[in-house]
C-alpha cells in the first residue's frame, strides 16, 4: 500500500515540479531593484552628471528571491533544488560568496556558496513542520566582508494528501427514542484530516453510510445522523450498529477515508397498554383470614420497560367491593388482593371483582393510540372455617351490692357458635383474673354468681374474664372481659377521721373552742355524709364539756367554765356518739381524750402533768434515754464476757458420761457365752452420738475429708453380735476423723498373775504362723471358742 501510494503521488506530482523548477527561478528571481537605468540615447544627460551626484546616488539592496516552496514527502535520487539567491552586485567574477543560517541549515537545507542554489537533502513532513525559517547572506570571498546585510527568508513545506481522516471519539454510542419521526437527530461525529485545510482539497472531508441503512442517514458535509424510517419499534429491534465513513479530496477518486462506528439504541416510550394475561382469575380463602393478608395476585403485562411498564390495580366493580383491596407491588408489578373486612362463610360464600389495570404514566403522544388500560374479573370463593364461639357483647359491666348473698346471680354472658353446625358452649373463669375465687359461672348457661362476700370499702370494682369454649372443639376458645362493680350499702359506721388528744389550759375561759374534731365514713352515700355528734345520754349534762355542730360536718368542743388544775385532774373522757344519716343508720362511740396543761398568757401549751414529774428531778427526757443506754451497753458486756469464759474451759473432746467408749460396763454373771444376747442389752454398746453423724469435735479435723456415715437405726436384741462389732470395726479403721489420732496404745501384757501371759505380738520372737491356739480348749467352753475362731484365722491365711 505504501509503495502503491508512492508511485501515485509521483505519477502526479512530477510534472508539476519540472514546470516549478523551469519557470519559478525565473519569475521569482528576477532583480526585484535593478540599478537606475536612463533612457536609452540620451548620452547629453548621461555627460551632465557629476561626481556629486554619484556620491549623493543610495546604493539600494540587491538580493532576489521571492519566498520559496518545498513539496513534503519527496525523495528522488538527487537533492531537490528548492530555490536560488542572486544578488546584482555579483558581476559572475565568483568572488561572493553565500551563506545560509536558521532553521535546517547545514542539515536540512544545503546552499552554494557560489551560486546561491539552495537544496534540501531529506523528506520533509508538513505535519511534523510546515515551515523554516532562514537567514542569507553575501559577503567577499576573500575578505568575508558581508556584502550586503543579513536578511531572512521562508521555505515553505507544500502539502500532499498523505494523512488518511481519523474518528478521534470513535466509537459511538447514541440513543434515539422509538416510534420517533424521519429527521430526528440521533448524534453528530467528527472526523480530523492532519493535512492543511487551506492548500488544496487534501483535508476536505465528506461523510457517507457504509452499513446502517436504511434506518438512518449522515449529512456529509455536518457528519449529523438523523432517522431515515419512522416508527422504529424497540419492542421490534432495540439496538442497531452503523459504519460511518469520512473521505478527504472532497469524496473524490484518489482521497483517501477513514470508517467509525456508531451503536445506536432505540429508547422505550409508553407505547403499549398493559394486558392481563388472563381474563378470569379464581381464589379461595378461609373465612377466618387474617385482616390484611394477600389471598391472590394477578398480573397485567406490559411490554414497555421502566416507567413506561408501571401500573396502579383498582377494583371498579363488584360485590366485595368493601371487602377486598388491591395494591400493586412495586418490585414485581403485581396486583395484590388483601382482605379488607372479616369474612363470614355463614353469611356470604362467594364474591365477583372486576380489577382494572391502568399505565401510571401516559405518553400524550400515543394517547390516540386506545386507552392505556385492561380488565379482569376475579372469582373469590369463601371456604367454611371452626370458628371460636362469639359473645353477644365485646365487654360486660355487671352492678352487685356489697350484701349480696353467696349464690346469688349478679348476671349473666351468652355466646354462640357462628359455624352451621352450631356446637354447644361451656362457660368458665380464667382464675387468674379471680385469684381469691370471688365469683362462680354456670358452665351451661353463663349466669354468674356470687362465691365469697363482697366489700366495697376493700374492693369496689372486680374484673375478671370469662372464657367460651366449644364442646366439639377444645381449641376454639373466645374470652370476654367482664367489670363487676360493687354498689355500696351503709354497713360502717362513722368514727373520728384520726386519734385527737385536746389540751385544755388551766386559765382557760368558759366557752372556749378546746378542739375541733372531724368523722370520716368508709362508706359512699350518692348524697355525701351528713354526721351527727351527741353525748352519751348519761353525760348529756356534763358540768365540765359541751359540744357544738359546725357547718362543715365538724364538731367544736366547748369549755363550760373556767379554773380546771392538773393538780385536781389532769385527764378527762369525753364519749362522743357519731351518727351517719344512711338507711339504716350507723353510729359508734368515740371517746376524746382532754389533758390539762399549763399555758402560757396567750394561750400557748407549756407543759402537761407527765413532763411536771420529771422536771422536779431535774433530768430531762433525753438524760434518761442516755442513761437507760449505758445500762444496756453494760450488760451486753457483761454476756460476751462471761461466754466467752465458758467457750475457753470447754475440753476438745466432749465428755459424755454415757459416751461407751470411756466407761467400764461390768457384769456380776457370766452368763450363757457369746451365743447368749438376751442376758445383756446390745444398745448399751451403741454410741448415742455417732446415730446421727461423725463425733463432735472441738480440735483441728485431719485434712482428709470423711463423709459422715449414715446413722444406724437401734439395734433390738438377739441380733448377731460378732457381725455388729465388725461393722463397728470397719467404720472406725476407715474413719480418719475417731480417735485416736496422733497415738498409739501398745499392750505388752494382759496383767499379773495371768495364766496365759501375754498375747501380744508385738514383742514376740515368733510369727503368727508358729503359734498354736490348741491349748485354749483345755481352759474350758468359753475358750474353746475362741480357739476355733483363731485357728480358722490362721487357715484362713495359709490357704
Amino acid at each position: 500500500m505504501p509503495e502503491r501510494l508512492t508511485e501515485m503521488l509521483m505519477d502526479t506530482w512530477t510534472p508539476l515540479i519540472i514546470l516549478w523548477i523551469t519557470v519559478l527561478p525565473s519569475i521569482y528571481m528576477s532583480p526585484m531593484n535593478q540599478s537606475q537605468v536612463l533612457p536609452s540615447g540620451s548620452s547629453t544627460g548621461l555627460k551632465k552628471l557629476t561626481e556629486e551626484q554619484r556620491v549623493l546616488n543610495r546604493s539600494k539592496r540587491g538580493w532576489v528571491w521571492n519566498q520559496m516552496f518545498v513539496l513534503e514527502e519527496f525523495s528522488g535520487p538527487e537533492p531537490i533544488l528548492v530555490g536560488r539567491l542572486h544578488t546584482d552586485l555579483d558581476p559572475g567574477s565568483s568572488k561572493i560568496k553565500y551563506i545560509l543560517s536558521g532553521d535546517g541549515a547545514g542539515t536540512i537545507f544545503v546552499i552554494n556558496d557560489k551560486t546561491g542554489d539552495i537544496h534540501a537533502m531529506k523528506r520533509l513532513d508538513r505535519e511534523e513542520k510546515a515551515e523554516y525559517t532562514l537567514t542569507a547572506q553575501a559577503v567577499d570571498r576573500d575578505t568575508n566582508k558581508p556584502l550586503e546585510p543579513p536578511s531572512e527568508f521562508i521555505i515553505k513545506v507544500q502539502d500532499i494528501n498523505d494523512n488518511a481522516p481519523e474518528f478521534v471519539d470513535g466509537p459511538y454510542h447514541a440513543t434515539v427514542p422509538e416510534m420517533s419521526v424521519v429527521g430526528t437527530f440521533v448524534t453528530k461525529v467528527t472526523a480530523t484530516d492532519a493535512d492543511d485545510p487551506v492548500y488544496g482539497n487534501s483535508a476536505k472531508l465528506v461523510y457517507s453510510i457504509l452499513e446502517g441503512q436504511p434506518y438512518f442517514s449522515i449529512e456529509p458535509h455536518t457528519a449529523i445522523i438523523k432517522t431515515a424510517l419512522p416508527n422504529m419499534d424497540r419492542e421490534a429491534k432495540e439496538e442497531y450498529f452503523v459504519v460511518i465513513q469520512a473521505k478527504d479530496m472532497g469524496g473524490h477518486m484518489g482521497g483517501l477515508s477513514g470508517t467509525t462506528t456508531v451503536t445506536i439504541t432505540l429508547t422505550d416510550v409508553n407505547d403499549n397498554p398493559p394486558k392481563f394475561a388472563q381474563s378470569l382469575y379464581h381464589f379461595s380463602v378461609m373465612e377466618d383470614v387474617a385482616l390484611g393478608e394477600p389471598i391472590g395476585r394477578v398480573k397485567a403485562n406490559d411490554l414497555d420497560i421502566g416507567e413506561n411498564a408501571k401500573s396502579s390495580y383498582d377494583i371498579i366493580e363488584g360485590d366485595g367491593m368493601d371487602i377486598f383491596e388491591i395494591t400493586t407491588d412495586a418490585q414485581t408489578q403485581d396486583g395484590i388482593i388483601r382482605v379488607r373486612k372479616p369474612l363470614d362463610f355463614e353469611t356470604k360464600k362467594s364474591y365477583t371483582l372486576k380489577v382494572e389495570a391502568a399505565n401510571v404514566h401516559i405518553d400524550p403522544r400515543f394517547i390516540s393510540g386506545g386507552p392505556f388500560k385492561d380488565t379482569a374479573t376475579v372469582k373469590i370463593v369463601v371456604e367454611d372455617a371452626d370458628e371460636p364461639p362469639v359473645f353477644s357483647s365485646p365487654t360486660y359491666l355487671l352492678e352487685v351490692h356489697e350484701n349480696a348473698a353467696i349464690n346469688s346471680v349478679i348476671g349473666q354472658v351468652t355466646a354462640h357458635d357462628p359455624d352451621v353446625s352450631s356446637s354447644p358452649i361451656r362457660f368458665s373463669i380464667d382464675r387468674h383474673t379471680d385469684l381469691e375465687r370471688q365469683f362462680n359461672i354456670n358452665a351451661e348457661d353463663g349466669k354468674i354468681t356470687l362465691a365469697t362476700p363482697l366489700d366495697r370499702e376493700t374492693n369496689t370494682w372486680h374484673n375478671i374474664t370469662i372464657v367460651a369454649t366449644e364442646t366439639r372443639n377444645h381449641s376454639q376458645v373466645s374470652r370476654v372481659p367482664v367489670a363487676i362493680k360493687v354498689l355500696d350499702v351503709n354497713d360502717n359506721a362513722p368514727e373520728f377521721a384520726s386519734e385527737h388528744e385536746a389540751f385544755l389550759c388551766e386559765n382557760g375561759k368558759p366557752g372556749q373552742v378546746i378542739q375541733i374534731v372531724s368523722a370520716v365514713d368508709k362508706d359512699d352515700p350518692k348524697n355525701g355524709h351528713y354526721f351527727l355528734y351527741s353525748l352519751l345520754p348519761e353525760m348529756v349534762n356534763n358540768p365540765n364539756f359541751t359540744i357544738k355542730k359546725n357547718e362543715d360536718n365538724t364538731l367544736s368542743i366547748l369549755a363550760k367554765h373556767s379554773g380546771f388544775s392538773r393538780q385536781k385532774q389532769e385527764v378527762y373522757l369525753l364519749p362522743i356518739i357519731i351518727s351517719d344519716s344512711g338507711n339504716p343508720p350507723m353510729s359508734s362511740t368515740s371517746t376524746l381524750t382532754i389533758r390539762v396543761c399549763g399555758c402560757s398568757s396567750d394561750g400557748i401549751v407549756q407543759s402537761c402533768n407527765v413532763e411536771a414529774y420529771v422536771l422536779p428531778i431535774g433530768l430531762s427526757m433525753g438524760a434518761l434515754i442516755a442513761i437507760l443506754a449505758c445500762i444496756i451497753l453494760l450488760l451486753v458486756i457483761v454476756v460476751l464476757f462471761v461466754t466467752l469464759r465458758r467457750h475457753k474451759n470447754e475440753p476438745l473432746i466432749i465428755k459424755d458420761d454415757e459416751d461407751v467408749r470411756e466407761n467400764i460396763i461390768r457384769y456380776d454373771d457370766e452368763g450363757g457365752g457369746e451365743e447368749d444376747t438376751e442376758a445383756f442389752d446390745i444398745a448399751t454398746l451403741q454410741n448415742p452420738d455417732g446415730i446421727n453423724g461423725f463425733l463432735p469435735r472441738k480440735d483441728i479435723k485431719p485434712d482428709l475429708q470423711f463423709m459422715p456415715r449414715q446413722g444406724l437405726a437401734p439395734v433390738p436384741n438377739g441380733v448377731d453380735v460378732d457381725e455388729f462389732i465388725n461393722v463397728r470395726l470397719h467404720e472406725a479403721d476407715n474413719d480418719p476423723t475417731a480417735p485416736p489420732y496422733d497415738s498409739i496404745q501398745i499392750y505388752g501384757y494382759e496383767g499379773r498373775g495371768s495364766a496365759a501371759g501375754s498375747l501380744s505380738s508385738l514383742e514376740s520372737s515368733a510369727s503368727d504362723s508358729d503359734q498354736n491356739f490348741d491349748y485354749l480348749s483345755e481352759w474350758g467352753p468359753r475358750f474353746k471358742r475362741l480357739g476355733e475362731l483363731y485357728s480358722v484365722g490362721e487357715s484362713d491365711k495359709e490357704t
